[in-house]
C-alpha cells in the first residue's frame, strides 16, 4: 500500500518515493538468522582475535562456511546457488552478523562478497559469465572484490585511470586499484575501466570479472589501517593484462552507471549492519555499567548515563525505521538512492556518536584491546570514508534537493 505524502512538497523528493509496508519478518527469516547466528558463533568469533593480529580474517575459509548454508546469494536466481528471496532476507542477515559479529573486518569482507562484488554482474552479465563467476562466488568457492578506488582518486568514480584496451577477442588491462576491500585475497574483482576516450567520463567506463590470478597481475600490499584490521585491504597494479572480451558486464560504456547502481547495494547493506552494531555496543555498555559501581551505586543508576543510553537509543531507532523504509523501497523494485544515501549518511555520523559516548562509560576500561568497545571505536571511523564520504551523499541528497549550484531547475 502506498500513501501519499500530501503535506511534503514532492518537488523535493525522488518521483519513486512512497510510504509502503512490503518488510516483515517471518519464522523463515528467524530460522535464517538463527543459522547465521550459528555460523559467526562457532566459525568466526572465535578466530577474531587472531585474524585481527594477522591483518585478515581467512575469507575462503569463512565464505565456503556460508556458502555452503546459502548465505551468499540470498536473493540470486537459484539457477545459480541463490536462494531466490527478496530483500527483507538480506535485512535479516546483515542484522545478524552486524550484532553478533565482535569485529568489523569480517562484516566488511561479507558485504563485499554479497552485496558489492555481485549486483551488477547478476543484474547484467550474460548466462555463461554468471555460471563462470556468479556461481562460485555465491558458493563460496570464489573470493570477490570491487575493483574501482585508485591511488588518484576515491570517491570520485569518474576519475578512474585504468584502461582496458579491445585487442582482438581480448581487452588488454593497465592500471591498478586501491584501497580494495577483500583484494589481498580475491580470486576474482569486478573492475572499473576505461574503454574509451569517448562520450564523457560516465559514458566511456565498463565493468569486468577480472580474475586476479593472471599474468601481469601485482597485488603488492596489504595496506596497514586504522581500524578494520581483521578485512584484508590491498594495492594492485595491472601491466598489460588479457582477459577475454566476453568478461565484459554488460555492454560496453555502461560501467558506470552499473557501478552508481552497485554502490546502491553497498550503501543499503551498511545501515542493518550499523544499526544492530550500534544496538550491540549500546547493549554491552548497559550490561557493564549495571556491574559497574562507583561511589556506591551501579554506573546505570546515574541520570547522565541512563539518559545518554537512552537518547542513542532513540536515535539508533529512527535509523532502524528509515532502513526498513528504504528496504521496503527495493522489495518494491523502487529507486533507493535518495534513502540510501541519507541512511549512510546519517549512519556514519551516529556509528562515531554512540561508540564514542558508549567508550566514554567503560572509562579506563573503554581504552584497553580487552574490550569490543574499543574495537568498535577504531573500525566505525570507515563508515564516514568508505563507499562515498559524507560529503559524497550530501551531494547526491542535495541533486535530489535540486539545490546543487548551476543544476537547480527552480529558480
Amino acid at each position: 500500500m502506498s500513501v501519499t505524502l500530501g503535506l511534503v512538497s514532492r518537488k523535493l523528493l525522488p518521483r519513486t518515493l512512497t510510504l509502503s509496508r512490503n518488510l516483515s519478518f517471518t519464522q523463515q527469516h528467524e530460522d535464517l538468522r538463527t543459522t547465521t547466528r550459528k555460523i559467526i558463533e562457532s566459525d568466526i568469533n572465535p578466530y577474531i582475535d587472531q585474524w585481527e593480529k594477522e591483518g585478515m580474517f581467512d575469507a575462503h575459509k569463512v565464505f565456503k562456511i556460508l556458502g555452503n548454508a546459502g548465505l551468499l546469494g540470498i536473493t540470486r536466481d537459484t539457477k545459480y546457488g541463490g536462494l531466490g528471496l527478496d530483500y527483507s532476507f538480506v535485512v535479516a542477515f546483515n542484522e545478524e552478523i552486524g550484532y553478533h559479529c565482535n569485529a568489523g573486518g569480517p562484516v566488511t569482507g561479507i558485504g563485499v562478497q554479497t552485496e558489492m562484488a555481485q549486483p551488477a554482474l547478476a543484474r547484467f552479465g550474460s548466462d555463461e559469465l554468471k555460471q563462470q563467476f556468479l556461481a562460485p562466488t555465491i558458493a563460496g568457492d570464489y573470493v570477490a572484490c570491487v575493483g574501482v578506488s585508485e591511488p588518484e582518486g576515491g570517491s570520485d568514480v569518474a576519475a578512474v585511470r585504468t584502461t582496458a584496451k579491445r585487442v582482438g577477442d581480448d581487452y588488454v588491462i593497465n592500471g591498478g586499484k586501491m584501497w580494495t576491500t577483500n583484494g589481498y585475497q580475491a580470486d576474482w574483482m569486478c573492475l572499473l575501466a576505461n574503454t574509451s576516450t569517448e562520450g564523457g567520463p560516465h559514458r566511456n567506463k565498463s565493468l569486468f570479472c577480472f580474475p586476479l590470478k593472471t599474468k601481469g597481475v601485482t597485488i603488492a600490499r596489504k595496506i596497514p589501517k586504522l581500524g578494520l584490521w581483521s578485512s584484508d585491504t590491498s594495492q594492485s597494479y595491472f601491466e598489460d593484462v588479457r582477459i577475454p572480451a566476453k568478461y565484459m558486464i554488460g555492454e560496453e560504456g555502461m560501467g558506470f552507471i552499473y557501478q552508481m547502481m552497485q554502490f546502491q547495494d553497498e550503501r543499503m547493506c551498511v545501515l542493518p549492519t550499523s544499526t544492530r552494531g550500534m544496538d550491540r555496543m549500546i547493549d554491552e555498555t548497559i550490561n557493564y555499567c549495571r556491574q559497574r559501581k562507583t561511589f556506591g551505586k551501579p554506573l546505570i543508576d546515574n541520570q547522565v548515563v541512563h539518559f545518554r543510553l537512552a537518547e542513542l537509543k532513540a536515535e539508533v531507532e529512527c535509523l532502524r525505521s528509515l532502513t526498513y523504509r528504504a528496504a521496503d523501497m527495493m522489495i518494491a523494485g523502487e529507486d533507493v538512492t535518495y534513502l540510501a544515501s541519507i541512511g549512510k549518511l546519517k549512519a556514519g555520523r551516529l556509528v562515531r556518536e554512540v561508540v564514542d559516548a558508549c567508550l566514554q562509560f567503560w572509562g579506563g576500561m573503554g581504552y584497553s584491546e580487552e574490550t569490543l568497545i574499543a574495537r568498535a571505536f577504531r573500525d566505525s571511523r570507515a563508515m564516514s570514508i568508505a563507499g562515498g564520504g559524507n560529503e559524497i551523499m550530501l551531494g547526491i541528497i542535495a541533486k535530489f534537493m535540486d539545490i546543487l549550484p548551476g543544476k537547480s531547475k527552480t529558480k
